[in-house]
């Protein structure tokens, strides 16, 4: 018999087994020869994403990844780059997928939906703290590993928004896409992730879809209108959250720090949970000093505290260092989430005796560990904080007919831009003379959105083009704003062009008050001239 065949190794891993196939090759599972642990390694041929014209979305979903280090998103090591191919050092999740979970098992009884569900809202709230949407989010790229801790992965449908920037690609499975999505219409981002959300829910607690046909065009038809039914098996809390999350007007739709707060939701939350994107981003700043020794333990010869310091806080020197100290601490953060989690379970479960357990959907002060004293800091300001992480990506397209819906959540009391509670059509016409006035020139992108630009002459003569857009949104009942963002030119003459077109709205709407206080006196003194003349006039004779 010949001797079998030496692992493949790339880097400091040693690679295993098929995991699958993808569109640019194969998935494999590697293990990392310094600590041990398990990864799975994504391999990218670099001609079949040329052939394929992918090399954007490919460096779009890195690049994202990059960016997010959350227990419930999937986590990116390192990428090796070689002639032929890119290597994409990923976690490993043994479990498979959340869609091949709810195929086996039906629909899942409340408390192991809520568990999912928690973890899917905390890592969406996470992306969109980043200004990341995902716009694909479904049971088929939602992974469990082996302890059926959820991660959301494949990111390659992804954008990164823009205050001020809206969205219009349709994209994702139609099962799970928005009504916006589907029917082509322009989208802040962070809409079409809860209403993705509201299915996956629906799917999790019933074992089916809201929205199904075998028929493209019909299953569309659907979804534009909302046609669904809920099962009466349903709790009244679920009844509740699931019509918020699934309405077809994105102004009306219910947002992530709403559903945090819906009490379907903080039932049985975990502690670490609670933590909203800031707090997590302050604990990455932080240190795990057993973390460190445990990587100078593993790699003895040239790994000493400063450079593992360096290589994690700093992302100099070592990437071995920053790799091993991540998939240290990684697998010390899961093992102890696990353990609150299940310590969670068994204190409800001894703390409250069933035939007195509440069915309010919040969890007693027992049934939750004590924290803490760090964590009893962080969580004093998790509210405020998650208001203000959100709410600058939860923005709408101004809609004239649509009602505003009412907020669930605390109302932000400040904005940037210019408000008014002049009719929507009105602002724009005043918005159109404010820019004749100053001599710009302009493109109108949809009713309330315009893009313009304006003549500055710089040194030498020099002409320089000063680039935005003006868009209108609304934000309360009857109240909008102006809202002005640069595209290109410095910043100093963008704040210059800004101030002149409020001068110039100021100036407009003086004048249009004064010759409204005109009209209004003219009207006055006609009805009173016309009052004094009956006054004067003999009576008419009786008709006999």
């Amino acid at each position: 018999m010949g001797e079998p065949a030496a692992a493949i190794q790339i880097g400091n891993y040693r690679l295993g087994k098929n995991l699958g196939i993808g569109a640019f090759g194969k998935v494999k599972h590697a293990t990392h020869v310094i600590t041990g642990h398990h990864v799975a390694i994504k391999i990218l041929n670099r001609k079949r994403i040329g052939d394929l014209d992918m090399a954007d979305k490919v460096k779009r979903e890195i690049n994202i990844l990059k960016k997010c280090s959350h227990p419930h998103i999937i986590r990116l090591y390192e990428v090796i780059d070689t002639p032929t191919d890119i290597f994409v050092v990923m976690e490993y999740v043994s479990n498979g997928e959340l869609f091949d979970y709810i195929v086996s098992k039906g629909r899942l009884v409340p408390d192991e939906a809520r568990h999912f569900f928690h973890q899917i809202v905390a890592g969406v709230e996470y992306c969109h703290f980043h200004s990341i949407v995902h716009r694909d989010l479904k049971p088929e790229n939602l992974l469990l590993d082996a302890d059926n801790t959820l991660k959301i992965a494949d990111f390659g449908l992804s954008n990164t928004m823009r205050d001020g920037d809206f969205l219009r690609t349709s994209c994702g499975s139609p099962n799970y896409a928005a009504p916006e999505v589907i029917s082509g219409n322009l989208y802040a981002g962070p809409e079409v992730d809860v209403w993705s959300c509201g299915v996956i829910l629906y799917a999790l607690l019933c074992g089916s879809l809201p929205f199904d046909d075998e028929s493209i065009p019909n299953l569309f038809k659907k979804i534009k209108s909302g046609m669904y039914s809920l099962p009466s098996h349903l709790s009244s809390l679920s009844r509740d959250l699931i019509p918020r999350m699934l309405v077809v007007d994105p102004m009306k739709r219910i947002t992530i720090p709403e559903i945090r707060q819906h009490p379907w939701f903080q039932h049985k939350l975990p502690q670490y949970l609670k933590f909203t994107p800031d707090l997590l981003e302050q604990q990455e700043k932080v240190l795990d000093m057993e973390a460190v020794e445990d990587v100078c333990a593993f790699l003895r010869l040239g790994a000493t505290r400063d450079k593992v310091e360096a290589a994690v806080m700093r992302k100099v020197g070592r990437t071995d260092l920053r790799v091993a100290y991540e998939l240290i601490l990684d697998s010390k953060r899961s093992r102890q989430r696990a353990a609150e989690v299940a310590m969670a379970q068994q204190v409800a479960a001894s703390s409250t005796p069933p035939a007195f357990a509440s069915n309010s959907g919040n969890s007693s002060p027992s049934s939750q560990p004590t924290p803490p004293a760090l964590a009893m800091q962080l969580q004093v300001q998790q509210q405020q904080r998650a208001e203000q992480a959100t709410a600058a990506l939860t923005r709408r397209s101004v809609s004239p007919q649509a009602p505003h819906p009412q907020q669930a959540g605390r109302r932000r009391r400040w904005y940037l831009g210019i408000q008014s509670k002049k009719e929507p059509a009105h602002v724009m016409t005043e918005v159109y003379k404010a820019l004749a006035a100053l001599g710009c020139e302009w493109l109108i992108q949809d009713s309330y959105r315009i893009k313009c630009r304006w003549r500055v002459q710089g040194a030498a003569n020099e002409t320089i083009w000063i680039k935005i857009f003006l868009t209108l949104y609304k934000v309360q009942a009857s109240i909008y704003l102006l809202d002005f963002l640069k595209i290109e030119g410095n910043p100093f003459d963008f704040m210059t062009l800004c101030a002149r077109i409020i001068t110039e709205l100021k100036a407009l709407s003086q004048a249009s008050r004064q010759q409204q206080h005109k009209q209004q006196q003219t009207q006055n003194a006609r009805r009173s001239s016309q009052e004094h003349v009956s006054e004067t006039r003999p009576p008419a004779a009786l008709d006999r």
